[in-house]
């Protein structure tokens, strides 16, 4: 799935991920406030290869697309974003995304997950794009509304997260016909 995956705005450049992002994606995924409510988290930069090859396999194995978040020069690595879980059969993938917390209340995501959901929905032919939020990441949930997602309810205890059970809401957005 070769899609030219490199989308610029007048502040914003999201592109592929490369082997010298490693450390910004390890300061994330192993960062207390990002991780809180993130499917995944890494104690070095041994175990963050395994997110890069993840980022990597979405493109070539056609399940999706991560993007870095980066400045409009690219030398401010700002967080990931993208979609994946995505099933051609049913033209639906799963948005994802998370931010560094000092580039947090900034408006990035709220510039850079239109972006995504127009490459999902231009370039890969979706229909559907969900969002899984844990019920009490009430930021997440709230950008979710900004971001003109649908609240479509709640599945209550139905994953377990540090020995707990959690409840995830569910958002989506449909592709405007």
């Amino acid at each position: 799935m070769k899609v030219n995956p490199k989308i610029r705005t007048e502040k914003l450049l999201l592109r592929q991920f490369d082997e010298n992002d490693i450390e910004n994606v390890f300061k994330g995924l192993s960062h207390t406030d990002v991780i809180k409510h993130y499917g995944i988290s890494f104690d070095s930069l041994e175990a963050t290869k395994e997110q890069m090859t993840w980022f990597a396999d979405l493109e070539k194995d056609g399940t999706g697309m991560w993007f870095a978040v980066c400045s409009l020069d690219n030398k401010t690595f700002y967080g990931a974003g993208g979609l994946n879980s995505l099933s051609k059969e049913h033209k639906k993938a799963e948005i994802g995304f998370w931010l560094l917390p000092e580039f947090w209340g900034y408006g990035i995501m709220k510039d850079a997950m239109p972006l995504i959901c127009d490459f999902g929905f231009d370039k890969l032919g979706l229909h559907r794009i969900e969002g899984f939020v844990e019920s009490e990441n009430v930021n997440c949930k709230n950008a979710m509304a900004k971001l003109d997602f649908q609240h479509e309810g709640t599945m209550k205890d139905c994953e377990i997260k540090n020995g707990k059970f959690i409840s995830l809401d569910i958002y989506a957005k449909i592709k405007n016909e």
